[in-house]
């Protein structure tokens, strides 16, 4: 298969933005093998603002557009660090994409993305995306990483994409103040009704939410594309993911169906 593994900021670092190095390094060695095992795999990586804010001492999330772009520069340097040297270990090599909406929007731009793509997959790289936070105006942002995870998997033509949150999936209600939340295992069609099980936004070093999951899952399965939101405080799960095993919540594209 090829798969789009989504990373929240949640996922790799603190609450504090300082990186929580025995679940990164974990998560490598899981998608280093999960790539062994012959899947292809694009990753979209958040937590280039979160990296920069416990680089340079920031307690909360920059509200400023300069002091954020600053910590989206610095953060993104770090981060391509880490997993350069840990996929490295497993002798897997790295590629860093960094895209703005414009270069979505122009046609030639995006024809080289989907190029770029296709060339480093069939090089055997680990394609890691993730937005241009450094030099993105609101223009030109394209908003949130689960957005742009469901953009990657539509130009990769990709078989799933999973999303790695700090929630297990998508529920009835919010589990975290509701006791009688229950979790959708499975879902064929993002309905208005689905979708108002969405909450806000997501952890305060982050910008993502329900909301956001929900477009992205609408997008990939009108584009014949699975998702799967689940768990990220422990990587192993993706072995049950890729294996179809019944974790998170799965949305099943329509195509898909048996």
């Amino acid at each position: 298969m090829r798969i789009v593994i989504k990373i929240g900021t949640s996922t790799l670092a603190y609450s504090t933005g300082h990186l929580n190095i025995r679940h990164i390094e974990k998560l490598c060695k899981v998608v280093s093998d999960i790539k062994n095992a012959g899947e292809e795999i694009i990753m979209v990586s958040s937590g280039a603002v979160g990296m920069g804010m416990g680089k340079l001492g920031l307690a909360e999330r920059p509200a400023e557009l300069p002091l954020k772009q600053a910590a989206a520069a610095v953060g993104q340097c770090e981060l391509m660090y880490v997993y350069d040297k840990l996929f490295g270990e497993y002798n897997h090599t790295v590629a860093q994409i960094l895209l703005t909406a414009s270069n979505l929007r122009d046609a030639s731009q995006h024809e080289n993305f989907i190029n770029t793509l296709e060339t480093l997959l069939g090089l055997g790289v680990i394609p890691i995306i993730n937005e241009n936070d450094s030099v993105a105006t609101h223009e030109l942002r394209i908003g949130d990483n689960d957005t742009l995870a469901a953009v990657a998997a539509g130009c990769a033509n990709a078989d799933l994409l999973v999303l790695l949150t700090d929630i297990d999936g998508l529920y009835t209600a919010d589990p975290r103040v509701d006791p009688n939340a229950r979790l959708l295992k499975t879902v064929t069609e993002v309905t208005p009704a689905i979708e108002a099980l969405a909450g806000g936004s997501g952890s305060k070093v982050g910008t993502g939410g329900m909301v956001t999951k929900l477009r992205a899952a609408k997008t990939v399965m009108a584009a014949g594309c699975d998702m799967v939101i689940a768990n990220g405080r422990d990587p192993d799960i993706l072995y049950d993911v890729v294996a179809g095993k019944d974790v998170g919540t799965r949305f099943i594209a329509e195509r898909k169906q048996v």
